[in-house]
């Protein structure tokens, strides 16, 4: 039986479970908060970005999950540095030149901050720059492609939080917390 691991990845915490970073480094990994054997991410999670993670046991399913061609949809939280523009969101639902090519289409819309849990470390505020939330979803997983995208149309990222994976979502788990799906 397939076993599907719904896991909220803290900021800073890589998202596989060994860390082979330079020696003598000692990151937090999914090993420091999962002990399951045999269970591995369906994709990745940069290391300063936070939120929902799907772990399986199943490589068939891992590889529907994280293979972009199979488009399956990711939703995201991002705080950006500024008030976003409706010229800016147009921008990101029409798809976003980058330098690795022109993106897929995504949904965007502006979205009151979110009540979540308090990052450690805060994010860096600006007294003469306001910020502002999105809810992104993509269809596709570039690099590193939600912060390249919001900083295209001229919003950088200050914080990244992915709440849903196709038909799986964050919902109460808090930072670190895994449960079974």
């Amino acid at each position: 039986m397939t076993r599907v691991i719904l896991f909220n990845k803290p900021f800073d915490v890589l998202s596989q479970f060994t860390d082979k970073g330079t020696e003598g480094s000692k990151r937090a990994t999914l090993s420091d908060f999962i002990d399951v054997p045999k269970v591995y991410p369906s994709g990745r999670l940069d290391r300063d970005s936070e939120g929902l993670m799907v772990l399986t046991d199943n490589g068939r399913l891992q590889a529907r999950i994280s293979k972009p061609k199979n488009k399956m949809e990711k939703t995201y939280w991002v705080q950006v540095e500024g008030e976003v523009s409706d010229e800016a969101l147009e921008r990101l639902r029409r798809g976003v030149e980058l330098k690795d090519g022109k993106t897929r289409p995504a949904k965007a819309e502006r979205m009151d901050p979110p009540d979540i849990w308090p990052r450690n470390p805060p994010v860096r505020f600006r007294k003469s720059v306001p910020d502002s939330w999105l809810s992104l979803t993509i269809s596709e997983g570039r690099n590193r492609q939600v912060r390249r995208m919001t900083a295209a149309v001229g919003f950088p990222t200050l914080r990244l939080i992915r709440v849903r994976i196709g038909d799986w979502s964050l919902e109460e788990l808090q930072p670190g917390q895994w449960r079974d799906a």
